[in-house]
């Protein structure tokens, strides 16, 4: 490598960075819930950009678009999958972009197995809440953007042939 570091410490800087932007993406989109359910009453409407963004509290139990009500311990599984299965790949990181996607993606996924773990009505069967509406196609949160966003940046990165593990391994360099 160019710059006379180690591959490992790479990794583990990078899974680092991983780590810190999941961080900030679990805290805004907590801190976001708390104000939405202190601040939001039920079937209230704030128009945030008229015909297009408002405010209003929803408990969702489902999926997005409220699939799959009826289950909701199978999301909390599905979210300590991902949990589980983001923290194992991001051992493998030595991409920039990949860093921020796994980030991104580890947060919200963390941040809606919390809600399902601790919220009412009970533990694994909890409701994320969900405060943004768009245009009353769909309700999300903070974690919704950061998972959507990072979703999209994902198949970006496939589609344009970035490897996890960085342009090193790609051209099959050594100490990558």
């Amino acid at each position: 490598m160019p710059s006379g570091r180690q591959p490992e410490t790479t990794g583990r800087r990078l899974y680092g960075w991983m780590l810190a932007l999941a961080g900030l993406v679990l805290v805004a989109d907590q801190l976001t819930k708390l104000w939405a359910v202190a601040a939001l009453s039920g079937g209230e409407r704030v128009t945030v950009i008229p015909e297009l963004i408002q405010l209003r509290l929803l408990f969702n139990p489902g999926a997005a678009f409220s699939i799959g009500a009826g289950a909701t311990w199978v999301f909390t599984l599905t979210a300590a999958g991902a949990v589980a299965g983001i923290l194992y790949t991001g051992r493998r990181l030595g991409s920039r972009a990949w860093t921020v996607v796994l980030g991104a993606l580890l947060g919200g996924a963390f941040s809606h197995l919390l809600d399902r773990l601790f919220r009412p009505p009970g533990l694994a069967r909890g409701h994320v809440v969900d405060f943004i509406d768009y245009g009353g196609l769909f309700v999300g949160n903070v974690a919704d953007i950061a998972l959507t966003v990072s979703c999209v940046i994902l198949v970006l990165l496939t589609l344009r042939g970035i490897p996890l593990a960085g342009e090193d391994a790609a051209a099959g360099r050594p100490g990558a």
